[in-house]
């Protein structure tokens, strides 16, 4: 590849794809921001119990556009990278043995920094997820997208058949439709680090058993090898279709969750059924979404001051999401400053919100110095030295 060919390559980086990581990290901080609430009570499944009337209306938007929702579409925009990254690699004359081994050694990277993230800051982690699905999923690049459909395919049925089965025997072990807080008021950040680092390799794991991340990621590596996001201009009817399709079926698929304990109070069982439905129709909401973006991206001829932000801001998406966790923590876990112990679904969801404006206006910066994230440059020389 020449260096005319780089430069255009760069500089279609695609409005679409870092515009989707930038808004994918406030679904991120969005989604995670309730689960501090450590005196509220359970709700119905992550939620913490509606108090008010205005506070049930932001649980049900919570489990209509977010819940099950953020995570497929970090998972597809993951895919995606992967593609970019394996023909990256290709392109510089590397083998694709030697490509699917750099996708490697950055998944075991993103592994060890979610580590980090879960044992030392004591965030909410999904690198250490999306790290295995990485190892797991890498392989698939070498091939065919026909090899990759089947697998997309029987993964997906897959999970259908048993994830609504896994979470109603869940449910009815706890005995709530809420799985109760994380956080007690009196624990010690000793207490949390030991616990942490006893638990964590089981939480990727049962991430991986629990929650249909795998196909959302082959999704990705389809959509990847289509370039839907980097040359969305070519695939505007295919764009249109998903979205309208993925997001329809994703609020479908909510609908019902959004029902229990307010119109309806099924069996635990059958609650826990629900909720694993609404999970597996998360994955067309992934889709969906990304899609959606690949739109945005297409509408657009010059980028003004806040798309310019997004973009920023989704370049250097690995940087952030760490920020904003790290932030949870300090300001609404026990171990710090305790706010989740004082705050309400409300007003922990704009705090949620400044944390992720935060990281806009910084990203914006670094941008404005032509400066990498910190976490993007160390990876990258980790990866590539």
């Amino acid at each position: 590849m020449n260096t005319q060919t780089q430069s255009n390559t760069e500089k279609k980086r695609a409005i679409s794809l870092d515009v989707a990581r930038g808004f994918m990290l406030l679904l991120i901080v969005l989604a995670h921001a309730p689960l501090f609430l450590y005196e509220s009570n359970p709700g119905v499944m992550s939620r913490p119990d509606s108090l008010s009337a205005l506070e049930s209306i932001f649980n049900s938007a919570g489990e209509l556009f977010i819940d099950n929702r953020a995570r497929p579409l970090f998972a597809v925009l993951f895919g995606y990278g992967m593609v970019m990254m394996y023909e990256s690699q290709l392109s510089k004359g590397k083998s694709s043995n030697i490509a699917r081994k750099t996708i490697n050694r950055r998944s075991l990277y993103l592994i060890l920094f979610g580590i980090v993230l879960a044992v030392v800051v004591g965030g909410q982690d999904i690198l250490m997820a999306y790290g295995i699905a990485g190892l797991l999923t890498s392989k698939l690049l070498m091939y065919n997208n026909k090899v990759l459909a089947k697998v997309t395919v029987s993964l997906t049925i897959v999970f259908i058949l048993y994830i609504p089965v896994i979470w109603g025997f869940f449910l009815k072990e706890i005995g709530s439709y809420g799985f109760g807080n994380e956080f007690s008021s009196n624990q010690s950040y000793s207490q949390l680090f030991m616990e942490t680092i006893f638990n964590f390799p089981t939480i990727p794991v049962l991430i991986h058993f629990l929650f249909p991340i795998l196909p959302s990621v082959l999704i990705g590596i389809w959509m990847g090898r289509k370039r839907f996001l980097t040359e969305s201009h070519k695939y505007t009817r295919e764009l249109k279709m998903i979205t309208l399709v993925g997001i329809s079926i994703s609020l479908l698929g909510s609908i019902p969750l959004v029902l229990i304990d307010e119109v309806w109070k099924p069996s635990l069982f059958t609650a826990g059924n629900i909720y694993g439905f609404q999970m597996i129709t998360g994955i067309a909401g992934g889709f969906g979404y990304a899609a959606l973006f690949g739109l945005f991206g297409c509408q657009i001829k010059k980028p003004g001051p806040l798309t310019n932000s997004l973009i920023a801001l989704g370049k250097r998406s690995l940087t952030f999401y760490v920020l904003n966790e790290t932030l949870l923590v300090l300001l609404l876990s026990p171990v710090a400053f305790g706010l989740g112990g004082e705050l309400s679904i409300i007003s922990v969801t704009g705090i949620a919100f400044l944390i992720w404006l935060t990281g806009i206006y910084m990203a914006s910066l670094l941008e404005k110095f032509q400066l990498n994230g910190p976490l993007e440059t160390l990876i990258r020389y980790l990866v590539y030295r």
